[in-house]
């Protein structure tokens, strides 16, 4: 059995504010062992519940967040950015029997701590033919293309109410419960750990392969807080403006679908100015 975590920051123990989460600051170096200890703690429960090997994908912003050296040393982790997949890079090599979000959160435009989806700021919402879709969501749609399940979610409350949603089975962790976008009654850390790992043993029984699933073709449609955004995402081809401050487009896979999100969101970020968006 092999599983593959995707390791995101927002959603890890501690974490409340934008210093927690930003490359260089001293928050975000206490931090960062936080978020290890909380995916430490998922490896440990997996292989406790008869997983043979454990992937970790680091998924946030540079994607050299987590500390190896106090990693589970049982676990091997894929660091670095520009990957295929993005925030579930290795899912696609066919030896993935179940996938874990660990440290996610909710969607721009919803309640929760840090919530955002791709960028910290800028979109204001994205949904997939219709639903509102958080960075979980979207993952999950790619994942079962590859016939993968989600089994186990951590992050704050209400990204473990997002994730009933769209992975219903899956076990979820609040590490954290939700105040405001940038505050939240946190657990400690030796209490989160015990709950990640009791959470993912008894989720690595939902670690079955089966046969891949598409619910294509997906529409998605993003939201910006300026006008001009849409300008800069409407160069991507196959997006069009689909309202003042909205673009869509339609892809025939979410594997198509998460590849134009992310050329669509480089570009959005490079049109951003500094003081006025």
């Amino acid at each position: 059995m092999k599983i593959l975590i995707s390791a995101d920051m927002e959603g890890a123990t501690g974490v409340t504010w934008p210093a927690d989460v930003l490359p260089g600051t001293p928050q975000w170096e206490r931090c960062r062992r936080l978020f290890t200890s909380d995916v430490s703690a998922a490896v440990a429960g997996f292989l406790d519940g008869g997983a043979d090997e454990v992937l970790i994908n680091e998924a946030h912003w540079s994607m050299r967040n987590l500390l190896l050296e106090e990693l589970d040393d049982r676990a091997q982790m894929l660091t670095g950015r520009h990957k295929s997949l993005s925030m579930v890079e290795g899912v696609q090599h066919g030896d993935v029997d179940g996938v874990a979000f660990v440290g996610y959160h909710t969607g721009a435009g919803t309640e929760g701590v840090l919530a955002h989806t791709y960028l910290a700021n800028s979109i204001t919402g994205v949904w997939v033919n219709g639903a509102r879709a958080s960075e979980g969501r979207l993952n999950a749609l790619v994942v079962a293309e590859y016939g993968v399940p989600v089994v186990l979610v951590t992050g704050d409350d209400k990204t473990c109410e997002d994730a009933r949603d769209y992975v219903p089975d899956a076990r979820c962790v609040a590490v954290k419960d939700y105040v405001s976008r940038y505050a939240a009654v946190c657990r400690t850390p030796a209490r989160t750990a015990a709950d990640i790992r009791e959470a993912a043993r008894e989720a690595a029984v939902l670690a079955v392969r089966h046969e891949p699933t598409s619910g294509g073709p997906f529409t998605v449609e993003l939201e910006f807080d300026a006008e001009h955004l849409v300008g800069a995402a409407s160069v991507v081809p196959g997006v069009e403006r689909s309202g003042e401050r909205r673009v869509a487009y339609t892809s025939p896979t979410m594997y198509e679908g998460i590849r134009c999100f992310k050329a669509v969101t480089t570009v959005v970020s490079a049109a951003v100015e500094e003081q006025y968006g």
